[in-house]
């Protein structure tokens, strides 16, 4: 895998296929590589070269100490796109990826020429904004919790009940989440402000774009993100049902073809 070194941080990163590029971007505690079980096979079949990486703090990527921002994980994509002269490009992002491309879009605009944005919101309402107390609280505490009690935790949260009331699909994700919650986690990414009030500055993006709801998604719900549509000034919207915050995962041929067929016209 190949690396570069931007914004103080060097970042590992992969280019597949041929044609015209789209950037991927994936979401907190997940490597780039997780967009291969479904999504770079669909856009690299529709024909166009994908390149996706690991955020800082995701190894092989390094992990700079402390707390990372919004403005320091768009920095690190936005010397990506340079780097590699993929300007003006397609982005794809997921959850916090999604809020990478939306700061991204709206500090550089010549670096972006669509984007889609996959369980985004541009706010946390009441029950959100409780669940990132909680989880930043629990985080200062010093606390790990086991790794099985993660794993049901985050397919809990993550997960659809469509999802988990199929016992064999249902162990199968959780013996996946045991494993990736015993290999760590990316505690920088933590320090990111995923709840403050970002609708106004949503307004300035010029790209168009297209956000990608799940009706079971107990993190980025649909009422939250169709006002992260309805404050893009170029933005439709797009909901899939049966499908929770890892919809993409959940619902990928769904998912692949509200990607494809958005960036295919744009």
């Amino acid at each position: 895998m190949p690396y570069l070194d931007t914004n103080g941080t060097r970042l590992s990163y992969e280019r597949t296929g041929h044609g015209e590029d789209v950037l991927l971007i994936m979401g907190q505690n997940a490597a780039g590589h997780v967009w291969d079980m479904h999504q770079t096979p669909a856009l690299r079949r529709a024909g166009y070269r994908t390149t996706t990486f690991n955020n800082r703090g995701i190894p092989p990527s390094s992990a700079p100490p402390g707390s990372y921002t919004l403005a320091d994980m768009a920095a690190d994509t936005r010397g990506l796109i340079e780097a590699l002269g993929l300007a003006p490009c397609r982005i794809v992002g997921t959850s916090l990826g999604a809020m990478i491309a939306e700061e991204l879009a709206i500090q550089s605009p010549a670096l972006v020429r669509s984007a889609v944005l996959i369980a985004t919101r541009p706010r946390a309402d009441v029950f959100r904004a409780a669940q990132l107390a909680a989880d930043r609280e629990l985080a200062e505490q010093g606390r790990r919790l086991p790794a099985r009690y993660r794993a049901a935790d985050t397919a809990q949260k993550m997960l659809s009940p469509a999802t988990l009331r199929n016992d064999a699909v249902t162990a199968t994700w959780l013996e996946i989440l045991e494993l990736a919650a015993g290999s760590g986690d990316a505690t920088g990414q933590a320090g990111a402000d995923t709840g403050e009030d970002r609708r106004t500055a949503l307004t300035k993006i010029e790209a168009p774009c297209r956000v990608i709801a799940f009706s079971d998604d107990s993190i980025a719900p649909p009422h939250l993100a169709a006002e992260a549509a309805e404050a893009i000034p170029d933005c439709d919207f797009v909901e899939i049902a049966d499908c929770g915050h890892l919809g993409y995962l959940e619902r990928p041929d769904e998912v692949n073809a509200a990607i494809v067929e958005f960036l295919g016209k744009h």
